[in-house]
């Protein structure tokens, strides 16, 4: 499974073309893709009108929507997150550091554009889509 980070899906619903969100439009239809209910937020929060609201939406849930709340999950994100700042990294955002978490718990990739991730990726063995 190829988890879709807002990053891509945000930039491929406004058109934008780079290698990630072209890796987006070619794999669609080849690779198990899905996201993350942070996800799902982070990507419907900035859409302004109310019929393009309707249409992400619609289409996001197409793919599988996984829910990442709970103790266990916000207990070894807050680990990473420390393992982490020791090593001299900081991460900006607490849903980068829940992101990569679920991932790497889960087994799945990651497509991202989000420099954030890196340092899960080289420290600890989350699992990147190089597009």
């Amino acid at each position: 499974m190829v988890i879709v980070d807002s990053t891509v899906w945000i930039d491929f619903f406004r058109g934008v073309k780079n290698p990630e969100t072209l890796w987006l439009e070619t794999e669609a239809q080849r690779k198990r893709l899905g996201l993350t209910d942070l996800i799902l937020g982070e990507v419907l929060q900035g859409i302004r009108e109310d019929r393009e609201f309707l249409k992400v939406q619609t289409e996001l849930l197409k793919f599988e929507v996984f829910v990442t709340g709970g103790i266990d999950l916000a207990v070894r994100a807050a680990e990473n997150f420390r393992k982490l700042r020791k090593k001299g990294f900081t991460i900006r955002r607490v849903a980068d550091c829940w992101i990569a978490t679920f991932c790497i718990r889960e087994g799945h990739e990651l497509l991202h554009r989000d420099r954030d991730f890196d340092p899960f990726e080289s420290e600890l063995g989350l699992r990147v889509v190089r597009a």
